[in-house]
């Protein structure tokens, strides 16, 4: 058997990498969820060089955590780190959600209004990964406004640490209806509100988190 070129072996990384990342975010695997390289290769249809490579890419951003013994796990966040986490969205999502605000049109409103409504219907059905997924299309939607790639990037690696406890949260917060800060966020793009803005999403990003944690 020919061993793969360097090509297809990058390929089944990115591959691997952004299933397993999308998973993660959207709170699919829950936390201390133990996996395997063997486990991996196989679910993805990769040896077990590129499963490596992408656990190891996943480590270094927070997603997943290695022991020395090389046990690959879902973090288990403690009240401390959900507490600096959220502090880190309070601080990155206000300001992206502020530099939007001045490119907010009726278009990007009327998206967001949508996207609320497919929140309520997938809290409606109980549907947990639904509800952190559509959750995030919400807040990405409204931060692409604000232009500022480092940023939303640096947004996109907390909300990828966070995603296992997410799941947790939205168990124990047992939701029956979406948001109310969201539509305090649309209300205030529409008033070009920027203080009444910042605080909406600060508090929509903190008090679940915060929850958690007490």
């Amino acid at each position: 058997m020919q061993n793969p070129k360097p090509l297809e072996t990058a390929s089944a990384h990115d591959r691997v990498y952004r299933g397993l990342r999308t998973r993660i975010m959207h709170g699919q695997i829950a936390p201390g969820h133990a996996l395997t390289l063997r486990g991996l290769g196989k679910e993805f249809d990769v040896s077990m060089t590129p499963a490596r490579e992408a656990v190891q890419r996943l480590v270094a951003e927070g997603a997943l955590q290695m022991s020395t013994s090389g046990r690959v796990s879902t973090p288990e966040l403690s009240n401390e780190r959900i507490e600096e986490l959220a502090a880190l969205r309070a601080l990155i999502e206000v300001e992206l959600a502020s530099r939007a605000l001045p490119r907010a049109h009726m278009a990007l409103i009327e998206r967001l209004q949508s996207i609320n409504s497919g929140i309520a219907d997938v809290v409606s059905n109980r549907d947990a990964v639904g509800y952190i997924r559509t959750n995030l299309e919400f807040h990405r939607t409204l931060y692409l406004r604000a232009q500022a790639p480092a940023m939303l990037a640096m947004c996109e690696t907390v909300w990828l640490q966070l995603g296992p406890t997410m799941r947790a949260l939205y168990g124990r917060l047992r939701r029956t209806e979406a948001p109310q800060y969201h539509r305090l966020i649309i209300a205030a793009l529409k008033a070009g509100d920027e203080p009444g803005l910042r605080l909406a999403v600060r508090s929509d990003v903190t008090q679940g988190l915060r929850m958690l944690a007490n």
